[in-house]
């Protein structure tokens, strides 16, 4: 081999590897998803600062809907969400036990949340309100009202349902400290569905 060919063969540089893994990559797409999402609940939500500006009778959401029950349930939510780190520390520390018991804690979290908001919509709607009526003031204050709170239901759903799946695994032994990014992922939703509802209860319920 000549010399000329032995210093281009020293001085090659080998191809650069990705430095996202699968796992990353899960990452990676759970937080562009979140990251449109958010998007969604903010247009949401400066729709009903828009439209609660424009309006000269709009309610009192604090009087109208009350907040004890709703305070209890972001109360529950966030319980949630710290069940939800104990469950992802526990899977990566190998304590199956642990794991199976919060994450169910977590989804019963879930399952009461969405059960409370059933009965507060129950309630309202018995009281006259609705898409499009409003026996306190604005016919709009009933809109964005079932709207922004729904759609936030609908993100706990399918948490819930994310969740179970995910319990489903873990009982079977699927998740364990070398296989714990799946459980990180879906709580990274989880903790978005939490952060998004304190929104929601204090520019709907609050101000």
């Amino acid at each position: 081999m000549s010399e000329a060919a032995t210093l281009d063969h020293a001085l090659e540089v080998p191809p650069a590897e990705s430095p996202l893994t699968p796992e990353s990559w899960g990452k990676l797409g759970m937080w562009l998803f979140l990251a449109g999402d958010a998007m969604s609940f903010g247009a949401l939500l400066a729709g009903y600062g828009a439209m609660r500006y424009a309006s000269g009778d709009w309610p009192n959401p604090a009087e109208t809907l009350g907040i004890s029950l709703t305070a209890f349930m972001t109360f529950l939510l966030i319980c949630s969400s710290v069940t939800m780190v104990k469950a992802l520390a526990a899977v990566q520390e190998g304590e199956q036990a642990k794991f199976v018991r919060f994450l169910s804690l977590t989804i019963l979290g879930g399952v009461i949340f969405l059960g409370l908001q059933a009965y507060e919509w129950t309630h309202l709607i018995h009281r006259g309100l609705t898409l499009t009526g409003n026996p306190w003031g604005a016919s709009l204050f009933g809109s964005t009202f079932f709207v922004a709170t729904g759609f936030h239901g609908m993100h706990v759903t399918a948490g819930v349902i994310y969740l179970l799946c995910i319990l489903v695994q873990g009982l079977r032994g699927k998740y364990g400290p070398d296989n714990a990014t799946p459980v990180e992922i879906v709580g990274l939703y989880w903790h978005f569905v939490d952060l998004v509802w304190i929104l929601v209860f204090t520019f709907v319920y609050l101000l």
